[in-house]
């Protein structure tokens, strides 16, 4: 329960206080009233009147323009003078900045050294000074936090405060006055909370008919795990593919409000974002960030689990601040979270001919990808994609495939398959001896991958490395080793001692097929 009579930061607020705080906030002095789009295309194919919230559109590309004004613009004249500090490495960054600017406030915004430098760039623009502290952003808040401690400097939480809160609180406000007709449910993305703590608190006070859902990516569900524990869970890591999103705790003032304002939180994959990515440009011809997408891929899902049709369903589209070179990994995986691609293992007898036969039991679906390298005289493994019209779809071909003859295993959410063994196939090597491979993760900075390999050191021979770059904050590596099975105790000790995210895949059926 929250007690009325409180609004500091983290603690308890009354609904009535926030609503307040929402109908009073002064966010229009820099923020716009974004436009609520029919997404025509999307209506059409999930059988629902969907809008589309469109916060991309706001001066900062994002949606976190709102709350960081409506807390700075009411800071007291002597707090204005002292200047303000955050941490960020994205978009409430930019809204800071931009707010300080407006106001002629001196903004300090520490960002984690992983920081892309367009986001780097775009704050250094509106006058704010940047420090680059740390690779996460832990790090970064723990310099911020000393920076408050030395100078005395305001810190304006990207998330865990009502006045923040209540800006972003200001879009449930327009979605109410801009439909023609009332949504069903809205489905908002969900990092530290602030954005659906804020929607929440208002349209509950006001239509509490409406469903409230989050929307989560499975590795960044700090809302999720923290709602479904009655308290808020820490994660050991978070996936930074949709980075705006991706925290480890969720705010304790948030939290507090999503409790009584939300309905649910779901989660979707990185392939559900993606594919959400593509049906939001077929739609608006604009491009989101992943966790832009966030609210439309858990639409998808949602209409998909309740088989629903004939309602209004709105989105947020929360950011469009997108690396552009992170656009080759979106496409490669769109097609895969859409269940139009499925990516298979199947293996063929090797001889002449064989080849044509198995295109002829695949019949007249596209062949999207084929791989494949000759490693015995008996049969071969081909890493083969083919286009789908649903999941069903594809596992009804895995079948006929498998009832003709041909072993067939779906890789389609096999992450190492998706991002690593596709573009390894044929790497056989019949002298390696006892491999152990893993998975691992750094931070994607200048000289990042030569420090790794350092760490790696020279103990323990590495039989097999794949690394690619695909636009992230985060490397990723697929490695394995050659260790003794006398020395895998020290291997594991190595390992925990490395200091990198790491996973291992001792039984991994695209490594078995294509590599071991």
């Amino acid at each position: 329960m929250i007690d009325p009579g409180h609004d500091r930061p983290g603690g308890p607020v009354a609904l009535d206080e926030l609503l307040r705080q929402i109908l009073t906030s002064r966010v229009y002095d820099v923020a716009r009233e974004t436009p609520l789009d029919a997404a025509a295309k999307l209506s059409a194919r999930l059988g629902n009147q969907v809008s589309l919230k469109r916060e991309d559109l706001q001066p900062i590309f994002s949606f976190k323009v709102r709350g960081a004004y409506n807390k700075i613009v009411q800071l007291s004249e002597a707090e204005r003078k002292s200047g303000i500090v955050t941490a960020s490495a994205g978009n409430h960054a930019q809204g800071v900045a931009f707010a300080a600017k407006r106001l002629g406030i001196r903004a300090v915004i520490v960002m984690p050294r992983t920081t892309p430098a367009i986001k780097v760039d775009a704050v250094v623009e509106m006058g704010a000074e940047v420090i680059l502290d740390g690779d996460t952003f832990g790090e970064a808040k723990a310099r911020c936090d000393a920076l408050v401690e030395e100078t005395g400097m305001t810190f304006v939480h990207p998330f865990d405060d009502p006045l923040v809160v209540a800006g972003q609180g200001t879009i449930g406000d327009e979605i109410v006055r801009q439909s023609r007709e009332l949504p069903d449910v809205i489905f908002v993305p969900i990092g530290g909370g602030g954005l659906i703590a804020g929607i929440g608190a208002f349209i509950k006070a006001l239509r509490p008919e409406i469903r409230i859902v989050g929307v989560e990516p499975f590795e960044a569900d700090a809302m999720f795990q923290s709602m479904a524990a009655g308290k808020r869970v820490i994660l050991d890591s978070v996936g930074i593919f949709a980075d705006g999103v991706a925290v480890r705790e969720v705010g304790e003032f948030t939290m507090a409000v999503v409790q009584r304002t939300v309905d649910e939180v779901i989660r979707v994959s990185n392939d559900e974002i993606c594919a959400a990515l593509k049906d939001i440009f077929d739609d608006t011809r604009s491009v989101m960030e992943p966790a832009g997408a966030l609210g439309v891929a858990g639409l998808k899902t949602y209409v998909e689990r309740e088989q629903i049709r004939g309602r209004h369903l709105v989105a947020i589209l929360s950011g469009a601040n997108m690396n552009f070179d992170r656009l080759r990994f979106v496409a490669e995986r769109a097609e895969l979270g859409e269940a139009r691609e499925a990516v298979l293992a199947v293996t063929i007898p090797e001889r002449p001919g064989a080849f044509r036969e198995f295109c002829a039991a695949v019949g007249r679906r596209v062949v999207t990808e084929f791989n494949y390298r000759l490693s015995g005289r008996a049969e071969a493994h081909i890493f083969v994609g083919v286009t789908i019209r649903s999941k069903a779809d594809a596992q009804e071909l895995a079948e006929r495939l498998t009832a003709e003859g041909y072993a067939t295993v779906d890789l389609s959410d096999n992450e190492v398959a998706k991002l690593h063994v596709r573009h390894m196939v044929g790497g056989r090597a019949p002298d390696v001896e006892n491999e152990q491979l893993c998975r691992f993760e750094f931070p994607e900075r200048p000289g990042a991958l030569m420090q790794f390999l350092e760490r790696l050191g020279g103990r323990w021979n590495i039989s097999l490395f794949h690394y690619r770059n695909h636009g992230a904050d985060f490397g990723r590596v697929l490695a394995a080793f050659e260790v003794p099975s006398d020395e895998r105790a020290a291997f594991g000790e190595f390992l925990d001692g490395l200091g990198y995210p790491y996973h291992p895949e001792p039984d991994n059926a695209a490594y078995s097929l294509f590599l071991s």
